[in-house]
């Protein structure tokens, strides 16, 4: 059926965008010769993580160790966070141990942790250590913590020293494109610089991972750089298209909701409020970002204002919409709107192919 024909609010996915996002970002990898191991949080969906492997990517990254559990894949993973639960630390070590992979550490407690975990498995962890590049999140600052980290990690029969990671979420932050490329050679350089002083120290740094859909094809330019692990970038969102690394005709995902109401000139009420398309403008805030979404073929129209199942939309007053008309909305964030989400429908050329299960839903422990 058309896509038209859709109970709304809906989630659709154009799969022709989705495919090509995900073959731009896999030959950026191969030309750089550079790993790609994609961010499966931004879709929680396995059937886009095999898309990623199959384009080329050496494995997936997850933020939560639920979220590689629901993935149900054989592929080489990497959880990109801090683990300092013994019961969580058991249950990553047996999934990697499975399927091979790493995660990370910032502190001696998160060693001793999964040093345990390795050793009740007898199997050796590989961690990296994370870096903060700037986003004042988690993760080492200076030389002196990162060094004394490494050598505790070495220490540890069980336990691996592979390499360092960041990630520049900050970048979503930024004011401007160049704003933006200046944060991601930043991320680059701060790493590469880490990692040669780690080398310096007769230390072998193998992994040296940086993240972030905005800053990829930045870092990823840097000399010493061997992995990016962006996540967005299968969908791109409004905050993208704000900050010049993506267009509107790049994403993906799209909200399609209907008109219920227009109750006065200049405005109209759509069935998808902040239960659908979330409160987020920008992870960690955005001015460029207007609204809480880019409403499709209508430049002048806001995304003003959203209650829990209601968005209300601002335009000028000679604008006129039907009470029925569908709409389609980019939304700002497209990670919280998937996990949002039971399901997303696949569209092609406005047919709706299928469906797929957002299977990583709610996964946040």
């Amino acid at each position: 059926m058309k896509y038209t024909q859709l109970e709304t609010p809906a989630l659709i996915i154009e799969l022709s965008i989705l495919k090509a996002n995900i073959e731009s970002m896999a030959q950026f990898a191969r030309a750089k010769g550079i790993a790609l191991r994609p961010h499966i949080k931004a879709h929680k969906i396995p059937e886009i993580a095999q898309l990623q492997l199959k384009a080329g990517a050496c494995g997936i990254t997850a933020s939560k160790l639920t979220e590689l559990e629901a993935m149900g894949s054989d592929a080489n993973l990497l959880l990109a966070n801090q683990v300092v639960d013994p019961r969580k630390a058991e249950r990553l070590v047996g999934l990697l141990a499975k399927f091979g992979g790493a995660t990370l550490v910032d502190s001696k407690r998160g060693i001793e942790i999964l040093a345990r975990a390795a050793a009740h498995r007898k199997w050796q962890l590989p961690l990296l250590v994370e870096v903060d590049t700037g986003l004042g999140r988690c993760g080492v600052v200076g030389e002196g913590e990162l060094l004394a980290l490494v050598e505790e990690i070495k220490r540890e029969p069980w336990l691996e020293f592979r390499g360092l990671l960041t990630h520049a979420g900050h970048a979503y932050a930024a004011n401007s494109p160049k704003e933006v490329e200046k944060i991601g050679r930043q991320e680059g350089e701060r790493l590469v610089e880490l990692a040669r002083f780690l080398e310096r120290a007769g230390h072998r740094v193998e992994t040296v991972s940086v993240g972030s859909t905005p800053t990829a094809k930045i870092a990823g330019l840097v000399q010493g750089v061997t992995e990016i692990r962006p996540g967005n970038y299968v969908f791109n969102d409004a905050i993208g298209v704000a900050l010049g690394v993506a267009r509107e005709e790049d994403c993906a995902l799209r909200v399609l909701s209907t008109v219920i109401s227009t109750p006065q000139r200049g405005r109209a009420v759509v069935d998808a409020g902040s239960k659908v398309l979330a409160l987020d403008r920008g992870a960690h805030g955005n001015s460029l970002v207007q609204g809480f979404g880019i409403v499709q073929g209508y430049r002048d129209v806001a995304v003003e204002r959203l209650s829990e199942e209601h968005g209300i939309l601002s335009f000028p007053p000679e604008l006129e919409f039907e009470v029925g008309e569908i709409l389609e909305i980019i939304p700002n964030h497209a990670c919280p709107v998937v996990n949002l989400a039971d399901q997303v429908f696949i569209c092609s050329d406005g047919q709706v192919q299928g469906s797929w299960q957002v299977k990583g839903r709610g996964k946040v422990g």
